[in-house]
């Protein structure tokens, strides 16, 4: 599991990158909204971002005395260095079929089903509750199907089919396929575990 020291590095290297980068195209890779071309907006599950340019340093824009997770600032700026243009495909991929995830497969499966099926198996009130607050779509998959816009690029799908006396609850999560050319396998499962945990906790509010 990775440290702390972990991610200050990881964060120091990505903003060394992004610093001697044009700032209009961050702004168009990303499609993060920008403000006096010195700082962009970030929409992440349900809080509101700010950074600036060229120092990437984080606020919560609700809140600016409240930290912004070390994890979430290194998983947007990650984000935000993927030189690649490419729009979604609608071509959708379970995490398995990712080039080089299968090392963080049981990674995914802890942070991410597993947590979805305990949770949300017998309570899908509770996760279309969640859902709408952090502006989920309905889809038509499984027993219950929402699809959620993580960055303007990065669509994801979550699927459930819910447990009985007979079988137990299960879980899928799809990816839009260009997700491989914008992240990492292991920010795609350190992703799909924040958006879960997220999930979970406003299910409770």
């Amino acid at each position: 599991m990775a440290r702390i020291d972990d991610y200050i590095n990881a964060k120091k290297i990505a903003v060394k990158k992004l610093a001697v980068a044009d700032f209009d195209d961050i702004a168009k890779q990303s499609g993060f909204k920008t403000i006096d071309k010195s700082s962009f907006e970030i929409p992440f599950l349900d809080r509101v971002y700010l950074t600036g340019f060229p120092d990437f340093e984080f606020e919560d824009a609700s809140d600016k005395e409240k930290d912004v997770p070390i994890q979430e600032q290194v998983l947007i700026l990650h984000y935000l260095t993927a030189e690649n243009n490419s729009k979604a495909t609608g071509r959708w991929v379970a995490y398995r079929e990712i080039p080089g995830a299968s090392f963080y497969f049981s990674a995914f499966v802890k942070r991410a089903i597993d947590p979805a099926k305990k949770v949300f198996g017998n309570n899908v009130s509770g996760l279309l509750k969640a859902a709408k607050k952090l502006n989920g779509a309905a889809i038509e998959a499984g027993d219950t199907g929402l699809e959620f816009q993580l960055f303007p690029r990065v669509p994801l799908q979550l699927i459930l089919w819910q447990g009985d006396d007979e079988f137990p609850a299960e879980a899928n999560m799809l990816f839009d396929e260009i997700i491989e050319k914008i992240l990492s396998p292991e920010d795609i499962a350190w992703l799909a575990g924040m958006l879960i945990y997220r999930l979970i906790a406003l299910s409770y509010q």
